[in-house]
């Protein structure tokens, strides 16, 4: 029997270095060899508890690793003292490391000792628990499996069935590589060739053009105020920010002109209109539009994070629908929390659920504001109308750390355009049209059917004594 504290050790290990396997660093080969390790410990623990156990110890090492830039937002920028930091960013972690603790004890009591049994269990419990992550309150799908998977052949099933989908196939895929290493001879033949297929299938399908251009490539310019976090909703600081964007619009040559989220750090009844009337000329002249991150407050009083459009096309507005919670509003029964925040504007209202695309520079443009595209799901309701996605971020909040470097392509934390030119797409991939109801239904059949063959096995033994 394995010691439980080298067990959890082990787990919490496997679990930071999983974090590898995601962008900056993307050693996309590395998730299957920690997932292995994880489930050889799941299999070898001696109790349910011993396997929730090993799965908090795990998703403490992946959110340990993989968000402790959340320390920065709360210390840096909320001006918490670096005590209570800590203490937020570990309780934060340790929250979500119940997910893969949850899914620990789910294999544990469905199919720890046939391997087949634990072949599907695997997957099933994992994908299951990550899935809701994704959306109980309000969800936190960052570090969702499937896009450690990004630059790997099994990327090419993320049309059909998602990043969820995607990340049942690598936990599969790892718990294959167990059979593999631990199998009976015809086991581990029949597990590599399932191996070879899965990478083969999707190797294939990431050969197949699911949507077809739509227009004309069309130039795009994203604009990197390096306002900093810590200066930017200083009143004596607010001429130079703007300044210093209508400078950089003015030099881009896009047609399509994209600002951060609250670019301008001010509600737009309060921004002077002769600036938006400038930009607006600026843009006209060249034919383009120009997205600009700014919050909107309404007559009754609510206000939200939105971006506007000026420009050659008439003004459109997105409003942000899934807002982040204790830093864009207040949960019911928390206002005491926010108070040791520092941040400002930190309860937004939600804007609608089913927004339509605007219509920029030829193109249909989705927009959706920061950790919005981390949620699949919601995307998708704009598409397939949409033909370009457009995300809007200020990852400022997060400072020098691990987090910026995932979207970094101008160098980080200078004033500077970045100028490319982006195709826009129309049509629909099956994930567009059937979401996650696939993968959640299959994951759900899987741990049904263990349930039903473990009260079979539990019925016959209570029957021979």
């Amino acid at each position: 029997m394995q010691s439980p504290h080298a067990a959890s050790a082990a787990a919490l290990l496997a679990g930071a270095l999983t974090v590898a396997g995601f962008a900056p660093l993307a050693v996309f080969p590395l998730p299957f060899l920690t997932l292995a390790g994880l489930l050889l410990l799941w299999r070898r623990a001696a109790t349910p508890r011993a396997a929730f156990r090993m799965g908090f110890a795990f998703g403490a090492g992946v959110f340990g690793a993989g968000a402790s830039w959340v320390y920065v937002s709360l210390h840096d920028f909320g001006m918490m003292p670096a005590p209570l930091a800590a203490i937020g960013t570990l309780a934060y972690c340790a929250i979500l490391a119940l997910y893969p603790a949850a899914a620990g004890w789910c294999f544990a009591r469905l199919a720890r000792a046939p391997l087949a049994s634990a072949l599907f269990a695997f997957p099933a419990a994992w994908t299951l628990f990550e899935w809701l992550r994704g959306w109980v309150f309000t969800g936190v799908p960052w570090l969702a499996l499937g896009y450690s998977q990004v630059d790997s052949p099994l990327s090419g099933l993320a049309p059909l069935i998602g990043v969820y989908g995607v990340s049942f196939a690598t936990v599969l895929c790892a718990g294959l590589l167990v059979v593999v290493a631990t199998g009976s001879p015809k086991a581990r033949i029949a597990s590599g060739i399932a191996l070879a297929f899965a990478f083969g299938l999707g190797q294939l399908l990431k050969q197949i053009e699911w949507t077809s251009p739509r227009g004309a490539p069309l130039r795009v310019a994203l604009l990197q105020g390096n306002i900093p976090q810590d200066l930017k909703f200083k009143a004596d600081r607010y001429a130079m920010t703007l300044s210093i964007y209508k400078r950089l619009i003015e030099a881009s040559k896009g047609r399509l002109v994209v600002l951060p989220e609250t670019a301008i750090p001010r509600f737009l009844d309060a921004v002077d209109p002769s600036y938006l009337e400038d930009i607006e000329r600026i843009a006209a002249e060249r034919r383009a539009d120009v997205l600009i991150g700014v919050p909107i407050r309404d007559p009754d009083g609510r206000y939200f994070n939105s971006v506007i459009s000026v420009g050659a096309s008439p003004s459109q507005r997105y409003d942000k629908s899934h807002l982040v919670p204790f830093g864009e509003f207040v949960p019911a029964g928390f206002g005491w929390v926010v108070k040791t925040f520092a941040i400002p504007l930190s309860d937004f209202s939600l804007g609608t659920a089913n927004p339509r695309p605007l219509a920029l520079a030829g193109q249909l443009v989705a927009p959706n504001i920061c950790w919005e595209d981390a949620f699949g799901e919601e995307i998708i309701r704009q598409l397939p109308e949409a033909s370009l996605l457009v995300n809007v971020s200020n990852v400022a909040w997060f400072g020098d750390s691990l987090a910026p470097e995932v979207v970094a392509r101008l160098p980080q934390f200078a004033e500077g355009v970045l100028e490319g030119e982006v195709q826009g797409h129309s049509g629909a991939t099956p994930y567009v049209r059937v979401g996650n109801y696939p993968i959640v239904l299959a994951c759900l059949a899987l741990i049904a059917a263990l349930v039903f063959r473990r009260v079979r096995i539990v019925g016959r033994a209570e029957e021979s004594r």
